[in-house]
């Protein structure tokens, strides 16, 4: 057991360390493009209402079961689990706050590296080689190894630094890496956001022969409602999923994070700092950069089109041709990209360590060693990514990893709060050093209003995705292969933890037997 464990240097420390965590590529990329396709300004209705009855109430959820935990010397979902509910099984459980995010972390870190690439092609000039749409996705298609005969290598190269970079935070642990990287990066992601608001909301009429394409205009094809939407339940649906990737909720990432604070520190108000950074990122910055400039140069129906495009297309297709239309464009092209390295860099970080704390937590492996370990098993994962891209697979790891686990952990979250914790201990606990009183209608949403979401989400999701996805509905007989080995590498990886928590779990028995 590591009993002498690390704890974070500062309370900014942690804050920023869990806002790194949650501000992504998802803030810039996935939510301006699903609040485009949802009804503009009509989404951000179910989207602050998923906030306000979901996504608060698990991220104080996660920090109060995390804290406790680390009172056990346990920094990851099955001790934690195991320490409330005293439950032979649930321990189990817990592994999937372990395998969510090492299964995003196995693809999220080689688009990751795409971002570095693209910086690198902006700032020098070479990606403004291309005029329009389909040579900036061969550049793209060719760079991935997609296009027929292109070498993939130059990609691996830059992939393997990403990698390397992220296990060197990692390894320099939790206040010399994770913290000293949050503390630097975010105030640059947020500088280097800001720029570019401020960049594209000056754009003004770029086209005199086209006035309505002005930035005006562009703000309200963003926030103007329409109400019509409201009545789609897909559209709560999709408010409620991008929550959960904007919180980082679900994920067992903020459980490792607030298991490394002293007993008392505060929660309440660190826990709402993190999620105002990343809901600024997101909701005031994210909504304007993409589709305010994709409207004042390609009009309405084009920037419905653009978001339609895919994630993706958006980041690397469409916003470097949107720069390449403004002097020193190359300059904000290069901005662009590195605020998506930055932004993914702090998330990517945050994938790891839930392993890295199982491994020295339960296992009493040093960090050194925990490092090699997980390093090498990272690395190996992470090549089906990579090399079966065209087929699919990061779509697949991402259903499971991204979208599955997330909601079904964030389920059993809640009900170990509820049933195991109690909810008046666990309200008890959430105030132990609080330095703001959380309003009691808290209490009560946490008690009935958010399973119940939960459950609604749950049990609609499952009857309208789950058993399509399961049967490979859609998918062509040449990526079937490629979706059923990575599917294997998955359940392996299941199979693994899963016996590696029997096996830390007998071990512990044993030594309080000897005791």
């Amino acid at each position: 057991m590591a009993e002498n464990r690390e704890k974070w240097g500062s309370k900014l420390g942690i804050i920023l360390a869990v806002a790194g965590s949650a501000v992504g590529l998802g803030n810039f990329l996935r939510f301006p493009a699903k609040a485009t396709l949802n009804g503009g300004g009509a989404f951000m209705i179910p989207y602050f209402v998923a906030l306000l009855l979901l996504g608060i109430p698990l991220m104080w959820i996660e920090w109060t079961l995390g804290r406790y935990g680390g009172r056990f010397i346990h920094g990851t979902a099955p001790g934690i689990f195991d320490s409330i509910a005293k439950n032979r099984f649930v321990k189990y459980f817990g592994v999937i706050g372990i395998l969510g995010p090492f299964f995003i972390l196995i693809y999220y870190m080689y688009i990751e590296s795409w971002t570095l690439a693209y910086s690198y092609f902006s700032f020098s000039g070479v990606l403004f080689q291309a005029a329009d749409q389909e040579s900036m996705k061969s550049i793209l298609n060719a760079y991935q190894g997609v296009t027929e005969g292109a070498p993939i290598w130059p990609a691996y190269i830059i992939f393997c630094v990403t990698f390397l970079v992220n296990f060197y935070f990692i390894y320099r642990g939790i206040q010399g890496g994770i913290e000293k990287l949050s503390k630097f990066a975010v105030p640059v992601l947020l500088i280097i956001g800001i720029i570019l608001t401020i960049r594209v909301l000056t754009l003004g009429t770029p086209n005199p022969d086209l006035p309505e394409q002005n930035i005006s205009n562009a703000l309200g094809f963003v926030w103007n409602p329409d109400f019509s939407q409201l009545a789609n339940a897909k559209i709560w649906l999709e408010a409620a999923g991008q929550i959960f990737f904007t919180l980082s909720v679900g994920m067992g990432i903020i459980l490792t994070y607030a298991s490394y604070l002293d007993s008392k520190d505060d929660i309440a108000l660190s826990g709402l700092s993190s999620a105002s950074i990343n809901e600024f990122c997101e909701v005031i910055l994210g909504a304007s950069i993409i589709i305010p400039a994709a409207f004042v140069f390609y009009g309405g129906a084009g920037a419905i089109r653009i978001a339609e495009s895919g994630t993706f297309n958006i980041g690397f297709v469409t916003m470097p041709l949107i720069f390449e239309k403004m002097p020193l464009g190359f300059i904000f092209s290069g901005l662009w990209f590195l605020l998506l390295f930055i932004a993914g860099i702090t998330s990517s970080v945050s994938m790891i360590q839930p392993a890295m704390s199982f491994l020295e937590d339960e296992f009493g492996i040093s960090r050194k060693k925990a490092v090699v370990i997980l390093g090498i098993f990272a690395f190996l994962a992470c090549h089906p990514a990579i090399f079966f891209l065209k087929y699919g697979a990061i779509d697949e790891i991402d259903f499971w990893g991204g979208t599955m686990f997330l909601i079904l952990f964030a389920t059993v979250e809640v009900f170990i709060f509820l049933f195991a914790m109690k909810v008046s201990k666990g309200w008890e606990e959430m105030h132990i050093g609080a330095l703001i009183k959380i309003p009691k209608i808290y209490k009560y949403i946490i008690k009935y209003i958010t399973p119940a979401f939960l459950l609604i989400l749950l049990s609609v999701w499952t009857y309208q995705q789950f058993i399509p996805v399961i049967l490979l509905e859609g998918v062509s007989n040449e990526n079937k292969p490629y979706i059923w080995t990575v599917r294997l590498m998955l359940l392996a990886f299941i199979i693994t933890f899963a016996v590696l928590v029997k096996i830390a779990w007998r071990k512990r028995k044993n030594k309080e037997v000897k005791i």
